[in-house]
């Protein structure tokens, strides 16, 4: 066990130094830009899909088109998003639910009149000034995908659970990125703000239910060769939910479609990566398997305290030196993170509360054995 989660740890170490140095903002590519179309999954978004709308539009050219998917709607969605200017299909398949379907739906409505290169924005996110421009630009000129900096922020009056929550994600979409990016290695598919050149996302293979769609379809495109781009000076943000409710589901989903993918994908990734000398891939699965850093910090003080209950019963105390260095390596990279990255989000005192949230997600953990989540399922959402 502590052989195991040295890699991952060493991993995420390596992350947080790439990304410590000062980053600069690279200038807007020179080249032409290209006709797009956003495509914006909706399901239920009445709420908030007009705030998405509105920081999409002002971005378009002449030429451009802004679609939107509502995807087994039961509220307003299409008839606001309609008269806020955009081009609505509605899609209801009950028993084939989930981004992935929403998304395969739009590229067949788009073939007939394809753009030359498709935008990926969810229904409740936010697109700041310039990030559909640039975004286009580079995937038209690379040929690849681009990865926006997505970012989630906790809303006015969250709790300190949701605030350490908001900085595990900064460090999952944004310090981890940084790092790999800046060694010239390739970033996961974040589920929005992505940019794909249109022969890359007109043959992928979109059509699925699976509860984190980007990461599968991120490896998927990496394994034909066209791993991600990352582009931080894109920014796409959206909110936590602010209910209890939704956070929950949201975490629920979101921890046990990562952990599903690092059991089935991540093992023969890594052997397909070193068999046909894939750099890049290996990369992207090496990084497929670092868990959540809650579960993480869990794994590593559960192998610190065996590690000594096995030295004292044995003697053999190369067990507990392996934690205890998985321990250290982990927690100077969370503190290098936030002392780079994440004081605007979370105080120091308030992150040494991390240990105490982490055990709090242990009946998060023991669903995925006994009731794992397998279903798409829409976290619930107030307005903004």
């Amino acid at each position: 066990m502590a052989v195991a989660l040295l890699m991952p740890v060493s991993v995420l170490f390596i992350q947080v130094l790439g990304a410590l140095p000062a980053h600069h903002a690279r200038e807007m590519p020179r080249g032409r830009r290209p006709a797009v179309a956003v495509v914006v999954p909706a399901h239920n978004e009445a709420l908030l899909i007009v705030h998405t709308l509105c920081s999409i539009v002002p971005q378009l050219a002449a030429g451009d088109r802004l679609l939107v998917v509502a995807d087994n709607c039961t509220d307003d969605t299409a008839r606001i998003a309609a008269a806020a200017g955009a081009e609505v299909i509605e899609r209801n398949n009950s028993e084939h639910r989930g981004k992935g379907y929403a998304l395969d739906f739009a590229v067949r409505h788009l073939t007939h009149n394809p753009p030359e290169v498709l935008l990926v924005i969810d229904g409740d996110c936010e697109v700041a000034g310039n990030a559909i421009t640039r975004l286009a630009k580079i995937s038209l000129e690379t040929g690849r995908p681009v990865q926006a900096l997505y970012l989630m922020y906790a809303p006015p009056g969250s709790g300190l659970k949701t605030h350490i929550a908001e900085f595990a994600f900064l460090v999952k979409n944004q310090v981890r990125p940084i790092g790999f990016h800046r060694l010239g290695l390739p970033c996961q598919l974040m589920g929005t703000g992505m940019a794909f050149p249109w022969p890359v996302i007109a043959t992928a293979e979109l059509a699925s239910g699976h509860i984190v769609e980007d990461l599968k379809l991120g490896i998927d495109l990496a394994r034909a060769g066209m791993p991600a781009l990352f582009c931080p000076e894109a920014l796409v943000t959206s909110d936590f939910p602010s209910s209890v409710d939704g956070i929950a589901s949201q975490r629920m989903r979101w921890e046990h479609g990562h952990l599903g993918v690092i059991l089935s994908v991540a093992p023969r990734t890594v052997l397909q990566a070193i068999r046909h000398g894939n750099g890049s891939l290996l990369a992207l699965a090496l990084d497929l398997c670092v868990p959540p850093l809650a579960l993480l910090l869990m794994l590593v003080l559960v192998a610190c305290v065996a590690g000594v209950l096995f030295y004292a019963t044995s003697g053999r105390d190369r067990p507990m030196w392996l934690a205890a260095t998985s321990l250290v390596l982990l927690g100077l990279s969370v503190l290098l993170s936030w002392g780079r990255y994440g004081q605007r989000v979370i105080s120091l005192a308030h992150l040494a509360y991390a240990p105490f949230y982490a055990l709090g997600k242990i009946p998060v953990y023991l669903k995925f054995f006994v009731g794992r989540q397998v279903e798409w399922v829409r976290s619930k959402r107030d307005t903004r």
